[in-house]
């Protein structure tokens, strides 16, 4: 039996990593195999892509910076997600082709089918069986990054790139796939709506 693929997306500071952290939890209770990754960095390849990507001591062109995202994800799907989802593995994500769709086509401006067919061909047309987006105003997101000390390249973006990725994350969520949580909410109560949608997935 093929495994579940589920994507985790949000903004900077949404708290992805602690819900995730829950998530693994949960699976290892439920004895389900799973493997947990994340865009860009999944392997070996993607962290040196991660290390171009992120580095605020990087100058990085947006056309560039698409193309390294692509690069990173057509690695990750053909040696990571696919092989294990094959093998019947859940395949948890921090971050897949909607984080590109946010940030390169709604915070960037790049043309939206532009990067679908882009990305289509870079995914070989996967899909996740379920994205849960942690929504949070880019405000509070950032001050929890600054809380942390340092900011990564993207992270460094004016306030105005944050919202026009939030919006885009908002538009997106509109496909049957997403589940929305308050990222505002305590993260164990964030938890239990997640904890719903993968006992949902799970049948």
């Amino acid at each position: 039996m093929r495994g579940k693929f589920i994507t985790i997306e949000g903004i900077e500071g949404s708290g992805k990593t602690t819900q995730i952290k829950y998530i693994e939890e949960y699976l290892k209770e439920k004895n389900i195999p799973h493997l947990i990754t994340r865009e860009p960095g999944g392997t070996v390849l993607g962290k040196k892509i991660r290390e171009l990507l992120l580095n605020p001591g990087y100058k990085v062109v947006p056309e560039a910076e698409i193309l390294l995202y692509l690069a990173d994800r057509a690695q990750h799907v053909g040696e990571k997600i696919i092989p294990h989802l094959e093998k019947g593995v859940w395949v948890i994500s921090d971050r897949y082709f909607d984080s590109t769709l946010a940030y390169q086509g709604y915070g960037r401006g790049f043309d939206i089918n532009l990067l679908k067919t882009f990305i289509t061909f870079a995914t070989r047309g996967l899909v996740p069986d379920l994205t849960i987006l942690i929504d949070v105003p880019p405000e509070e997101g950032l001050a929890r990054i600054k809380k942390r000390g340092e900011f990564d390249r993207l992270e460094r973006e004016a306030l105005e790139f944050h919202r026009r990725v939030r919006e885009g994350f908002l538009e997106i969520a509109k496909d049957y796939r997403f589940r929305r949580v308050d990222g505002q909410k305590k993260p164990k109560e964030i938890f239990l709506e997640i904890k719903r949608f993968l006992e949902e997935l799970n049948g």
